[in-house]
C-alpha cells in the first residue's frame, strides 16, 4: 500500500498564510450562511444588499466570503486558493491582501452606488432590497487580470477539452458577464465588469513592486503590453486611446497617480514579476551590440605607425583591445584575438 509523502496538516502548513486565512474565511462564512438560511433567518449582515448595507458597512468586504450555493463554493475552492497561492508567493502576503481588499471593496461600492442611482431613476424597491451581491466573481476576474499581466502567453486547458491562452480569458469572462446583464441578471454578474476595471487600475498604477534594478519601490506596470487599449479590438482603439489619455492627464494633474519611480533607461516602465531579469538581459544585449560595433570600428581603423623598439633592442607587439578584455587574472590566458564577450559584459553589468 502506498504511503502518502506528507500528511494533510503538512499540506495546509505549506500554504502561504494569506491564502490559508482567506480560504478558511470563505468556508466559515459560507457555512454560517447555510446554517442561518436553513434556520429561516435572513442574512443582511453577511451579504451586500443595497437597501440595508448602508447600516452594515462591513458587508462590502464580508460578502465576498459568502457563496450561497454549494456548487459556487466548490468552484471557488477549486480555483481561487490555488491562484492566490501563486500570487502570494510572487507578491508577498501584504500586497496580495491589498489587491484582494481593493478589488472586492471598490467593486461592491460601485455596484452599491449603481443600484441606488437606478432606484432614484426607476423607483423600483426591488433594486434595493431584492438583490444581494455575494461571492468571488470580482476577485475571479481580478486574478485573471493579474495572470494576464504576469503570464499572458501561457496556455491553459479548460475541463480537459478547451485550450486558451491566459490573455484571452479576462475579456471572455467580461463578455459573458455583459450577456448575463443584458438578459436581466445584473446581480451579481455586473461586479465582473467592475472587478476587471478596478483590478487593472490597481495593477497598472498603484501596486507596489520591488525594483531591484532601480534600487527602490516602483508602482504599477506602465508597459505598452498592459495598456488599456490592448484590451479592446482594433476597431475602437482610437476612442479608447483618447479616453484613456484624457483620464490619465486629469488624474496626473490632481496627483491621483503615484510616480512609477523607475529609471529612465528602463523607459519609465515599472518592474513586474520577471521584469528585472528581462531588463538585465536587454541591457546585456545592448552592451554586447555596442562592444561588437566598437571592436568592428577598431579593426577597420588604419594601423598606427610603428613605435621605436624597446631599450633592450627587441620589438614587442602591442596587445589588442580584444585580448585585454578577455584576460582574467584568476583563469587561464586566452590567445590574442580570441574574445570572451559574455564574461566581459557580465562583469561590467
Amino acid at each position: 500500500m502506498a504511503v502518502l509523502a506528507f500528511s494533510p496538516a503538512q499540506f495546509v502548513a505549506g500554504i502561504p498564510p494569506a491564502t490559508r486565512a482567506y480560504t478558511a474565511a470563505t468556508i466559515f462564512f459560507s457555512l454560517l450562511y447555510y446554517v442561518l438560511s436553513w434556520s429561516g433567518y435572513s442574512c443582511p449582515y453577511l451579504v451586500l444588499i443595497p437597501g440595508s448595507s448602508i447600516f452594515y458597512p462591513w458587508t462590502f468586504l464580508t460578502s465576498v466570503f459568502v457563496e450561497t450555493t454549494f456548487i459556487e463554493l466548490l468552484f471557488t475552492l477549486l480555483v481561487i486558493p490555488a491562484s492566490l497561492r501563486y500570487l502570494e508567493r510572487l507578491w508577498g502576503s501584504v500586497e496580495l491582501l491589498k489587491f484582494i481588499a481593493v478589488t472586492i471593496a471598490v467593486s461592491n461600492i460601485i455596484a452599491f452606488a449603481l443600484n441606488w442611482i437606478e432606484y432614484i431613476v426607476l423607483r423600483l424597491p426591488v433594486l434595493l432590497y431584492g438583490q444581494q451581491y455575494h461571492g468571488q466573481m470580482a476577485l475571479q476576474i481580478g486574478v485573471l487580470v493579474a495572470f494576464r499581466q504576469i503570464i499572458p502567453e501561457h496556455q491553459v486547458q479548460l475541463f480537459g477539452v478547451l485550450k486558451a491562452r491566459v490573455k484571452t480569458l479576462p475579456m471572455a469572462y467580461v463578455t459573458f458577464s455583459t450577456v448575463m446583464c443584458i438578459i436581466g441578471f445584473q446581480c451579481p454578474w455586473i461586479v465582473i465588469q467592475f472587478g476587471w476595471l478596478v483590478s487593472w487600475v490597481w495593477l497598472r498604477f498603484y501596486k507596489k513592486n520591488t525594483g531591484d534594478l532601480a534600487g527602490g519601490p516602483v508602482y504599477g506596470d506602465r508597459s505598452e503590453t498592459f495598456a488599456l487599449v490592448t484590451w479592446f479590438p482594433p476597431l475602437i482603439h482610437g476612442p479608447i486611446t483618447w479616453l484613456g489619455n484624457t483620464v490619465y492627464m486629469l488624474a496626473s494633474k490632481f496627483h491621483l497617480i503615484p510616480a512609477s519611480g523607475s529609471d529612465v533607461e528602463a523607459g519609465g516602465y515599472a518592474a513586474v514579476p520577471g521584469g528585472a531579469r528581462a531588463e538585465a538581459e536587454r541591457r546585456r544585449a545592448m552592451a554586447l551590440k555596442a562592444l561588437d560595433q566598437r571592436l568592428a570600428g577598431t579593426s577597420s581603423s588604419p594601423a598606427s605607425p610603428s613605435r621605436p623598439a624597446a631599450s633592450n633592442g627587441t620589438s614587442r607587439p602591442a596587445a589588442s583591445s580584444t585580448t585585454s578584455l578577455s584576460s582574467d587574472a584568476s583563469g587561464p590566458k586566452k590567445p590574442a584575438g580570441e574574445t570572451d564577450v559574455t564574461e566581459t559584459v557580465s562583469g561590467s553589468a
